[in-house]
C-alpha cells in the first residue's frame, strides 16, 4: 500500500465539518487503495467530529485536516489555533451535543490531544490490518408467530 496525504483548512463556520468529510472522503477514494466501505465511513465520521469540536470549541477562524495513509493506519488530524485541550465529559441524557469525542474514541483505535506551539492537534489512527473489507451487516426482519 502506499503511503497518501492530503491537507487543507475549512473557515470555521457552520459548513466546516460537511465540506472537510466530503473533500477528505473524496482524496481517499481518489487513492485506490482498497481501504474498504467500513473504514472509509469510520474515517467521514471521526473527520465530522472533530472538525466539529473544532469549530464549536476552538473559535477559530479556520481549521486544518490531514489525513495520512500509510501502511497499516488511517491517521486524521484537525489543527486549530485554540491551546485549550478537549475535555471529554459525560453530557446529560437530554442534551443535544458532547458525545463526539466519546464516538472519535470508540470508533479509532487511538486518539489524542496534544498542544502546538500556535493552539492544539487533534487526532486519530484507524489500524487498517485488523479490518477486514466488509459491509455492515442489516438485521434480519423480527419473525412475527
Amino acid at each position: 500500500m502506499e503511503a497518501h496525504q492530503f491537507t487543507f483548512s475549512v473557515p470555521a463556520t457552520p459548513a466546516a465539518a460537511s465540506t472537510a468529510r466530503h473533500r477528505a472522503v473524496d482524496a481517499i477514494e481518489l487513492w485506490d487503495e482498497g481501504l474498504g466501505t467500513e473504514v472509509v465511513r469510520t474515517a467521514e465520521l471521526v473527520i465530522s467530529e472533530l472538525v466539529t469540536n473544532a469549530v464549536q470549541y476552538a473559535g477559530t477562524r479556520s481549521v486544518s485536516l490531514t489525513v495520512r495513509l500509510d501502511v497499516d493506519v488511517l491517521r486524521i488530524e484537525v489543527c486549530d489555533s485554540s491551546p485549550v485541550l478537549p475535555q471529554p465529559g459525560l453530557p446529560d441524557a437530554d442534551s443535544e451535543g458532547g458525545r463526539g469525542l466519546f464516538l472519535v474514541a470508540a470508533l479509532s483505535d487511538r486518539y489524542h490531544a496534544e498542544p502546538m506551539e500556535n493552539g492544539k492537534r487533534c487526532w486519530a489512527e484507524i489500524d487498517l490490518i485488523a479490518r477486514p473489507n466488509q459491509e455492515i451487516a442489516h438485521p434480519l426482519p423480527l419473525q412475527r408467530s
